[in-house]
């Protein structure tokens, strides 16, 4: 789930949001309706979003530095992570503020003809940028669900634009909703609740969203997959004879950093052990080319350790998950 930044579906969803929200705060102008400029703020808080995320995919191109040896990888789980905040602080809080004041003292909406010609023109808009994200993720979804996607994808852009755009769909239609209450009751206390609605949906997609960049930002494992095939990519039955034990971590979506202490056998020299670790190094390399930052460190294996478990004071964060079994 290492995946490309997903640009063609963050520029989609920058073109639909911008003229999506120039057509809603037109339709507020003249309608007055408060789901009207809840939504406009929301589409201006979406063209800011894809703004960050594109810059945060340019910003983590740049070269490794003496100060950062590991480069700006996570540069994208930063902005990523801004996106969820915005998501919230503007939109969400926003629409919620909004519809709470509609509520309070509500009004009719006028010009009816403007709040529903530009919802039905943003849901057009905005389902072609949801089908363009829903194609550039299904290269790359494989047979996970888009619950699991979402949950375990590496590249943050994607998800982020899935939610997004599935938020945006959603608001639509209770917008859309709201207003034709407010028109069909006469009651533009219908335009105020659907407002809310939209500014509590928003709220729950940025806290989704910044819970899944969190755990990108506390660093994050390879895959289960990937953690196979760079066991087997070690192991080469002769100097290589198994892992003792290893840990893996994103350094970005794209470059993984591996560190594992290998098994040698006791009579081997230190030529042999060092051809053996420059071997496994390319073969891990072939067999997950994400691995760019490989440390590999010989033991002589020890039935008498293996039993005592891992040391829980080796390595930040207790006992690996990867012991292998010898």
């Amino acid at each position: 789930m290492s995946a490309s930044g997903g640009t063609k579906a963050i520029v989609a969803a920058l073109g639909a949001n911008l003229a999506i929200a120039v057509s809603k705060f037109v339709a507020f102008a003249f309608s007055g309706s408060s789901s009207m400029l809840a939504e406009g703020v929301h589409s201006l808080a979406d063209s800011g979003n894809q703004f960050l995320l594109l810059i945060g995919g340019k910003k983590a191109q740049r070269e490794a530095t003496p100060q950062h040896p590991f480069g700006y990888g996570r540069e994208r789980y930063i902005y990523a992570f801004l996106v969820s905040i915005v998501l919230f602080s503007i939109g969400g809080m926003f629409a919620i503020y909004e519809g709470y004041e509609k509520i309070s003292h509500p009004h009719e909406v006028e010009n009816w003809y403007w709040p529903v010609g530009v919802l039905v023109f943003a849901i057009i808009a905005e389902g072609f940028s949801f089908r363009t994200a829903i194609k550039e993720s299904n290269e790359l979804r494989g047979k996970l669900s888009w619950t699991q996607f979402i949950r375990r994808a590496k590249a943050p852009e994607l998800p982020v634009v899935l939610l997004e755009d599935f938020g945006a769909l959603i608001g639509l239609v209770l917008a859309l909703g709201g207003v034709g209450l407010a028109l069909i009751t006469g009651d533009g206390i219908w335009d105020g609740i659907g407002t809310l609605c939209i500014g509590v949906l928003l709220v729950l997609i940025a806290l989704v969203l910044a819970a899944e960049t969190k755990s990108l930002l506390l660093g994050e494992a390879a895959g289960a997959e990937e953690v196979k095939k760079i066991e087997a990519a070690i192991v080469d039955g002769d100097t290589v004879t198994g892992v003792i034990h290893m840990r893996t971590l994103h350094l970005g979506p794209e470059e993984l950093l591996v560190a594992a202490k290998i098994a040698v056998q006791h009579d081997d020299t230190a030529t042999e052990v060092a051809g053996a670790i420059n071997a496994a190094e390319s073969r891990i390399r072939v067999a997950v080319p994400i691995a760019r930052v490989i440390y590999l460190e010989p033991d002589i294996y020890s039935e008498a350790e293996a039993t005592r478990g891992p040391d829980s004071e080796a390595a930040p964060g207790g006992p690996t998950p990867h012991t292998a079994e010898h």
